[in-house]
């Protein structure tokens, strides 16, 4: 698993160039952001099943059809296989957070979660939206906690919106 300043000095040494005013700024945007986006992570995981619950129950009072009979998330074991994959989502979103890169999220969610969805038939929009919901839930509890500026929360969580939208059912 990478992090922010491992893959930004991999891409300059790549190219055997020297960290330039845009790596040096990008580096001093990361070490800046780092108290807040340990402070979001602290957040996650003090609040993780609340967030998924929360979430959980907006997006079945949005979309009820997916827990009416023959819904997606309908029977006991297809709902909390539901919360189950929210709670994952969450997880290495603050994985995500705290390495200020996205790329733990291709390496551990996203890449096997193409396929399982495509063969379940698992619908792509309610995920999206799930995930939506947990990222607003978060940047709320966030402002509440005193963090001015909760824009890179958005980062992991629009990378696997942005991700699962490209699938095609």
């Amino acid at each position: 698993m990478r992090d922010a300043v491992t893959n930004l000095i991999r891409n300059y040494d790549v190219t055997g160039r020297f960290l330039d005013r845009d790596a040096i700024a990008s580096l001093k945007s990361y070490f800046e952001s780092g108290t807040a986006r340990i402070q979001v992570a602290a957040l996650i995981n003090g609040n993780s099943a609340d967030i998924v619950k929360g979430a959980g129950l907006q997006l079945f009072e949005e979309v009820p059809e997916l827990i009416r009979p023959s819904g997606n998330a309908y029977t006991t074991r297809r709902y909390s296989a539901c919360l189950r994959d929210m709670d994952y989502y969450l997880r290495y979103a603050s994985y995500a957070l705290v390495a200020g890169d996205p790329n733990v999220l291709d390496e551990r969610v996203l890449q096997g979660l193409r396929e399982t969805y495509n063969s379940l038939g698992v619908p792509i929009g309610p995920t999206v939206r799930g995930i939506q919901i947990m990222k607003e839930m978060i940047k709320t509890m966030a402002a509440d906690a005193g963090i001015e500026d909760t824009s890179f929360i958005d980062q992991p969580f629009d990378h696997m919106t942005r991700e699962f939208s490209e699938i095609s059912l």
